[in-house]
This record gives structure tokens, C-alpha cells and sequence, in this order.
């Protein structure tokens, strides 16, 4: 237990950077602790902002509903970013190349900001339009123009601590890229019910007051990210000159973004053509989905740690010229992946409906999430495999690989099947859950199929 202890503390203190060498489960550990945290903390900005806004009305959560929706084009652009900064930043320190990392850096913030501003200006100028081509009435875009503004001029913020967290990971700093999500989000949850309600000379700015909050919020996470790449002990120190345009480095890196880009936006838009297919069935089915589906994504914030863990683990030893430590690694992450995800589904399956029944008591309600968790879990040693497989394809800077598995299998097999299994066989919701866990299924044997081929030990970053 002492043991256990001691090497928790030294993930969470970051002591160790390079993974090259060594224990590989002690380095699975040692980077996927600190990452599985930074995933709750970027979960629970959401969760801060929806409890606070409730709280002002339906209009309010209506009005952050509809910006969130179209600032996905700005978290689709951040996390395709983060994952080549992940990729090509571990690839540089595994060459023990920390100069070339910097250069990285340097090139991935520029990038991140002109894209930013592109993105930021036309959402701030145009906030009022955007949410009328969303749908929302006069009354509603009057008193949440605003916030839907701010938002987007806080796309510097955004980009920029998803982008410098991979960059961190890439270079074994998850702890750092971990504690700079604590910082955003303790200064969020302070601030919001603050700027929302108001507190002596602060005056109640309403539904603004949540943006301003969570844009204070990651700024100062940014910076605290920014903070360590000029500490003089540092794996990467940032000079003026990297950030002198580098015009092939940036192709490389826009290359490699783009493929990461493309996964979240097929992946998201997959989910959106199954939440249609289910609201033909009723309000009822779509609510159990979503409960269900909310659930699911908490409960896998480990999974992803791993994934990310392994994705740095590829990334560095390739860079150090070890493609066979590299695999193993990804089989060994994966592998505890599946075994924990076996536990999430056991109690899944068996103790279902209590666990719902904390978020809903309506029956029919209770019976569609209760439906979708045991039919998802079932896929749940495929998916622990397929989601880590993924993310070291990109962790070697192959993120092209996983974008056409996603698109196989999302969406020329999944929507297709679900729409087929649904409508036309006449198996209701139950078909589209069905859909979900076959086309996982599918995706982590093409991925393990793909992989143990061995092509991405060859892409160069």
C-alpha cells in the first residue's frame, strides 16, 4: 500500500518525464493518473456552468445549450491541434531533441492563435446571428447574445489550453497540463455564482456573467501552462526564435491536426444522426439515451487517461528509436484498459437501474437507459481496445489511419445499421443500441488488425 502511495504522489508530482526506459507499467501509471484527472476537470467545467445557469431559467441553459452546440467547430479544432502537438512533441523529447520540441511549441501556439482569431472574431461580431440560426427567439437572443460573444472571443483560451495540455503530454508533463485544469477550475467555480448573481460591488451580469467566469478561468490556466515552458528546469524551454514561422513545420503539423480533427467531428456527428433516429421514438427514449450516454462518459474518464498515456508512451519511445517498446506499450494499456472497463461493465449490467434511478425516476425513462447501458457494455472489451489502439496511432502521428476506421465504421456501418435495425426490422431503440456496440466491436478489430501490421512505426513527424 506504501508503494501504491508513493507512486501516486510521484504522478502527481510529475518527477518523471521521459519513458523511454524502464518499467512500462510503472510509466502506463505514472502519465495516465495525472491525465485521468485533467479528463474529470475538463468534464466538470461543463457540469459548473449548466448547475449555476439553471439557476437563472430555461432560457439561460437554452442560451448555452445553443452556443455549445456551434462551438464544437472551436473544440474540434482544439483537439485535433492537441493531438498532433501530443504527437510531435513526444516524438522530439524521445530523440532527446528537447531544443526541436520548443520549436514545436512554439509553432503549435502560433498556430493555435491565428486559427483562434479566425474562428473567435466572426463568433464574437456575429453572437446575435448565430443564435437566431440556431432557432432561438427575440427574447432569447436579447439576453444571451452576449454571453454567446464572449464565448467565442474566448477562443484564444480555449484552443490554447487543449493545445499546450497536449504539448505538456508530449513531453511527460501530465501533471502540469493536469494542475493548470484544478487551477481553471477552481477559479470558475468561484467566480461563476459570483459574476452570474452578483456580490457587493460585483453587479449580476446574468447568463454573461458564466462566460466571463470560465474565460477568467481558462486564461489563467493558459498561463500557468505557458509558466512552465520558461521554468529553467523544464523537459522544453521556450526561446524567442520558436516562434518564428516555420512553414514546413507547420504544414506537419496542420497535417497531422487535420486527422485529428476529423475523428472528434465524425465521431460527434454519428451521435447526432443516432439522436435523431431516437427522437422518432418520443421525448422519453431521447432522455434515457442522453442519461444513459452522460453516464457512459463519466465513467470512462480512466479509459482516456490510459488512451492518452499510451498515445505519449508511442510517441517517445519511437522518437528514441524503440518501435518495439512502443507496441508494447500500447498492448499493455490497453490491456488494463479492458480490465477495468470489464469491471464498469459488470456493475453496468448488474446494478443498472439504482444508477439511473439518481438521475430519473420516470419509468419509461429508467427503462431506455437502463436498455442502453447493458447493451453498451457488452461491447466494452472491444472498446477498451479500440479507443487505445486509436489514440497511439496518433500518438505516432498516423492520425489518418483512425479517421478512415471512423469513417467505415461510424458512418457507412453504424448510422446505416441503426436506421435498418430501428425502423425497418422494427427493433425500436433497442436497434440503435445494438448498432453502437457491433460498430465499437467492428472498429477495435479493423484497429488491432491495422496495428499489429506495423505501418505506423514508420511515419516520420
Amino acid at each position: 500500500m506504501k508503494k501504491f502511495i508513493r507512486l501516486f504522489v510521484a504522478a502527481l508530482r510529475g518527477s518523471e518525464k521521459n519513458f523511454t526506459s524502464g518499467s512500462i507499467n510503472r510509466a502506463i501509471f505514472l502519465l495516465a493518473v495525472p491525465m485521468i484527472l485533467e479528463m474529470v476537470m475538463e468534464s466538470l467545467f461543463a457540469v459548473v456552468d449548466v448547475f449555476f445557469v439553471a439557476k437563472i431559467g430555461t432560457e439561460a441553459v437554452a442560451t448555452v445549450g445553443l452556443t455549445e452546440s456551434v462551438l464544437t467547430l472551436v473544440y474540434s479544432v482544439a483537439i485535433g491541434l492537441s493531438t498532433a502537438a501530443t504527437a510531435l512533441v513526444s516524438r522530439r523529447v524521445g530523440e532527446g531533441n528537447p531544443r526541436g520540441a520548443g520549436t514545436v511549441v512554439g509553432q503549435v501556439i502560433l498556430v493555435s492563435l491565428v486559427l483562434a482569431l479566425l474562428i473567435g472574431i466572426p463568433g464574437a461580431l456575429f453572437g446575435a446571428d448565430i443564435l437566431r440560426l440556431m432557432g432561438g427567439d427575440a427574447h432569447l437572443i436579447a439576453s444571451g447574445s452576449a454571453f454567446t460573444r464572449m464565448i467565442f472571443a474566448s477562443s484564444p483560451a480555449i484552443i490554447l489550453l487543449y493545445t499546450l495540455s497536449g504539448c505538456l503530454r508530449g513531453a511527460g508533463d501530465a501533471s502540469v497540463a493536469m494542475r493548470s485544469l484544478w487551477i481553471a477550475n477552481g477559479v470558475n467555480i468561484v467566480l461563476c455564482p459570483l459574476f452570474i448573481f452578483g456580490w457587493g460591488p460585483v453587479p449580476a451580469m446574468g447568463v454573461l456573467g458564466s462566460a466571463v467566469a470560465t474565460t477568467l478561468g481558462r486564461s489563467i490556466g493558459v498561463l500557468y501552462q505557458l509558466s512552465a515552458f520558461y521554468r529553467q528546469n523544464g523537459v522544453i524551454h521556450l526561446l524567442g526564435s520558436d516562434f518564428r514561422p516555420d512553414s514546413g513545420l507547420i504544414r506537419n503539423l496542420l497535417s497531422v491536426a487535420a486527422g485529428g480533427t476529423g475523428q472528434f467531428l465524425i465521431a460527434s456527428a454519428s451521435w447526432v444522426f443516432l439522436t435523431r433516429i431516437l427522437s422518432t421514438f418520443g421525448p422519453d427514449v431521447v432522455a434515457g439515451y442522453t442519461i444513459a450516454i452522460r453516464i457512459i462518459v463519466f465513467t470512462i474518464l480512466p479509459s482516456w487517461g490510459l488512451a492518452n498515456a499510451a498515445a505519449t508512451l508511442v510517441g517517445q519511445n519511437l522518437g528514441a528509436g524503440e518501435p518495439e517498446r512502443a507496441e508494447t506499450s500500447a498492448w499493455r494499456a490497453a490491456f488494463g484498459n479492458m480490465l477495468f472497463l470489464v469491471g464498469v461493465a459488470i456493475v453496468f449490467f448488474i446494478a443498472a437501474r439504482p444508477i439511473v434511478g439518481i438521475f430519473n425516476d420516470t419509468p419509461a425513462v429508467v427503462s431506455i437507459a437502463v436498455q442502453c447501458l447493458r447493451i453498451f457494455c457488452l461491447g466494452y472489451i472491444a472498446f477498451a481496445y479500440g479507443m487505445v489502439i486509436s489514440q497511439s496511432f496518433n500518438g505516432a502521428g498516423d492520425t489518418r489511419t483512425p479517421t478512415l476506421i471512423n469513417i467505415v465504421c461510424f458512418w457507412l456501418i453504424e448510422i446505416p445499421l441503426a436506421y435498418v435495425l430501428a425502423n425497418l426490422l422494427n427493433w425500436g431503440p433497442e436497434g440503435v443500441f445494438w448498432s453502437v456496440a457491433f460498430s465499437e466491436t467492428l472498429l477495435a478489430v479493423v484497429a488491432v488488425a491495422v496495428f499489429r501490421r506495423g505501418h505506423w512505426k514508420l511515419v516520420r513527424v
